[in-house]
This record gives structure tokens, sequence and C-alpha cells, in this order.
């Protein structure tokens, strides 16, 4: 007994000195051995594989059918027609219908081919004998070797944010302080990527966000924020939580000028706005990083920003976000999963890919408003990361459509028929006023 005890230390001392001598002081210092991109690359090779046999196995509508068909006897190779088939055109009918341009939005982006993840699609477990065992085997990494080594990096990262902001906190608020706020801040979250083992791609760095200013970027997941934050410092701007989040959130503000808000206040416009606005005015303080959309969309497309960020004043720095959706699927949908089973689907995906764009600084134009510049970046952010541009309201999310938008289409039609109507009475009585 006294021998397993012994080879377990051995091993948790050699598991500890690997990732923190190959993966945390590398990441502390913003520095890569270069294991992460090898692992995309074979990643990318093996994929290329599943697309083969995929392509191989016929297009999806002879997939499909064949499933409605599998308790018949018949098969679609005989050109025979049956009963069945007419199904397949049924549910792509009510499909077009239920899953309309808003709905879509708010699930999971749909794949070209299977990326051997289980929750992709069980169908495909079964094409081939070699990709089921591939797919095995990536059930074993994934769960047995990348997800212990993952959840141990976001468990150290945390903790360190906790503590190391904590103890920033009690310096006076001088240059050192501030310097070393930024430096624990940028630490945490770079051990917090390197536990999702995300491989990020910062493009145009001369437009990053400067201080003073306002972040804008569209909202994909939770994550965002280590995603941004693992290139720069930002001031965090939300709701006061309780709990662990509380804790984190008290400890972060001790040693940075985040912007907490409790409940009463976020449904104040105005105190919201003004302490945005008293923020930005010290040009010293670290941008603000805001998320207009206000709920996380699908990696698809950017919808309708909140026009209150764009009322503050000062300088916008867009930011696009897009992730590559082969590697794992970044997108938070809050309406199925809580935040702790969404981290583990992140955990236990093969990696998270994503590409940055800092786009140039925008301010706003004489007589423009706040909802015209908030579309004109939305517009900018979308064309930049490839997304589609929609001008829905990202609240329909949770909520039914506004009553004055039915109201307003109402009056339109109201308008429409009441005028005719008006137009006619009124003729009659002019040709008789002309006869007379």
């Amino acid at each position: 007994m006294e021998d397993l005890w012994s080879i377990a230390v051995v091993l948790l001392q050699v598991w500890f000195s690997v990732m923190i001598g190959f993966i945390m002081i590398p990441a502390m210092f913003g520095l890569s051995l270069g294991v992460t991109s090898v692992y995309i690359q074979i990643l990318v090779k093996i994929l290329e594989v599943t697309v083969r046999k995929l392509d191989e196995k016929g297009g999806s509508m002879e997939q499909e059918m064949g499933e409605l068909r599998r308790y018949r006897t018949q098969s679609i190779s005989r050109g025979e027609f049956a009963l069945s088939d007419s199904f397949y055109f049924y549910i792509k009918g009510l499909e077009s219908i239920v899953d309309d341009q808003v709905t879509q939005r708010f699930s999971s982006e749909e794949l070209v081919s299977w990326n051997l993840l289980t929750r992709t699609n069980h169908n495909f477990h079964y094409i081939s004998l070699r990709l089921t065992i591939i797919w095995g085997l990536g059930v074993i990494i994934r769960y047995c070797v990348l997800f212990p080594l993952r959840i141990t990096l976001a468990i150290i990262g945390l903790t360190w944010l906790v503590i190391g902001t904590t103890l920033v906190g009690f310096l006076p608020n001088k240059r050192l302080k501030n310097w070393l706020s930024e430096l624990v801040h940028l630490m945490c979250y770079r051990i917090c990527a390197r536990g999702l083992s995300a491989t990020i791609q910062y493009h145009n760095k001369e437009n990053k966000p400067q201080n003073g200013g306002i972040c804008v970027a569209n909202h994909t997941s939770p994550i965002d924020i280590v995603i941004l934050a693992n290139d720069g410092c930002y001031a965090m701007v939300g709701q006061s939580h309780g709990g662990l989040m509380g804790v984190i959130q008290r400890s972060m503000v001790r040693s940075c000028p985040h912007v907490w808000f409790e409940r009463s206040e976020m449904r104040d416009r105005n105190a919201v706005t003004s302490r945005l606005r008293a923020h930005v005015a010290a040009k010293t303080n670290l941008p603000i990083l805001i998320f207009p959309e206000g709920t996380c969309i699908n990696n698809t497309s950017v919808m309708m920003f909140k026009k209150g960020s764009f009322e503050i004043g000062g300088t916008i720095y867009p930011v696009a976000i897009k992730y590559d959706p082969r590697f794992g699927d970044a997108f938070w949908n809050s309406a199925k999963y809580n935040m702790v089973n969404y981290l583990l689907r992140m955990m236990t995906s093969w990696a998270i890919v994503v590409n940055v764009w800092y786009l140039p600084p925008m301010t706003r134009r004489e007589g423009e408003d706040a909802a015209q510049f908030a579309n004109r970046v939305k517009s900018a952010i979308a064309h930049q990361g490839g997304l589609l541009d929609m001008a829905w309201d990202g609240s329909l999310k949770r909520a039914k459509v506004k009553e004055e938008f039915k109201e307003r289409q109402q009056k339109m039609y109201s308008s429409m028929v009441m005028g005719k109507k008006g137009r006619n009475s009124q003729e009659p009585h002019t040709e008789g006023t002309r006869r007379q």
C-alpha cells in the first residue's frame, strides 16, 4: 500500500512539474513553446480525414432519408419511392418556418462536417470503423488527459487572480500599484487561456484600445473577456454578484478601477451613464470593455448594439472576435446550459481557436445620434469578422417582441386603411362640389 502511495506522489510531482515548467511559467510571460500549434496542426489533419469519409458516404439528404427508411426493407440505392421520403421535405419546410432569422442566432453554429466531438452528431460515430476508433481515442484524450490539465490550470489561474489582486490592493494608489495590477491580471488571464487550449491570433495591433477609451466587441461567450485580456488589460463593466463570482469581483476592484453596479443601479440608466462617463474622463484609467449586444450570439452574426455605450462620449475602439467552430463551439446558450456546464463543455473540447481584429478608432460624427453611431460601429465589426450584420435586438433571446413594435405595425396598417377610406369618402363630395 505504501508503494502505491509513493508512486502516486511521484506521479503528482511529475504532473505539477511539467505543468508549471512547460505551461504556467511560459503562459505568465506570454511565451509559447509551440506545443499548442503542433497540436492544432494534428487536429486539422485528423478532421480532414473526417471530411473525406463523410464525402464518401454521400450528401446529407441521402443520409437523412436513409434514417427515415431504416425500419423498411427498401434502400435508397434501389431507386424506389417510399412514402417516408415525403417526411424529409415536410421536416425541412417546418424547420424553415420555425428556425427564423433571429431564433437560429441563439443555437449552436451548424458545422459543415463532424468534428469528432460526441455532442455534435451521434449518428456520425458509425460511418466507418476507422472514425469510430479515432473518436474513441479522442474521448480518452479529451476527458482523461486534457480535462484534468485544463481544470487544474483554471483553478490555479482564478486562485492567483484573487490572491494577487487582493495583495496589490493594499498598496497605495501609485504607479507601482497600477503596474503590478496589470501584470497580475495578464498572468492570470493567460493561465486561464492555457486552461482552454486557446490559440489566439491578434490582427492590426496598432489599433489596440488606449487608456480613457471604450472598447466594444461582438459577444459570443463569457470567455471573450479572457481572449481579449490576454493581449491587454481592461476595466470590466457589469453587475455585482454574490458567492464565488462576488469574491472575484471584490478582489479585482481592489487593484483596478473596474465598474461594478448593484442591481438597483443597473435599472437606473442615468446612474450607469454618469459612472461610465466619469471613468472615461480620467485618461489614465484602463479602457472600458463593453459588449453592447447585451447577450451571447452564436458566432455567425452581430445583432443590434444598445446605444447606451455610445452616449458616454470619448473614443470607441471596435474589436471583432471570430471563433473557429471546427475545434469547439464557444457559444454559450445560457437558456440551455448553466455556467458550470458550459465551462465543462469548453474544457472537454479539442481547443479554442479564435481570431481577433482591432479596428481603427471611431468617434461620433457631427449630427449623428447615438443609435446611428452604434449601427455604424456594428457594421464595421460585422464586415471585419465575416459576420452577418443584423438589425434585430438580441433581447429577443429571452423576451417577446415589445408591444410598441406591434403597435407600430398596427398604426401603419391603420393609417393605410383609414387613409384610403378617407380619400374614397372625400371623392364624391369633391365631385359634387365641382358640379355645384
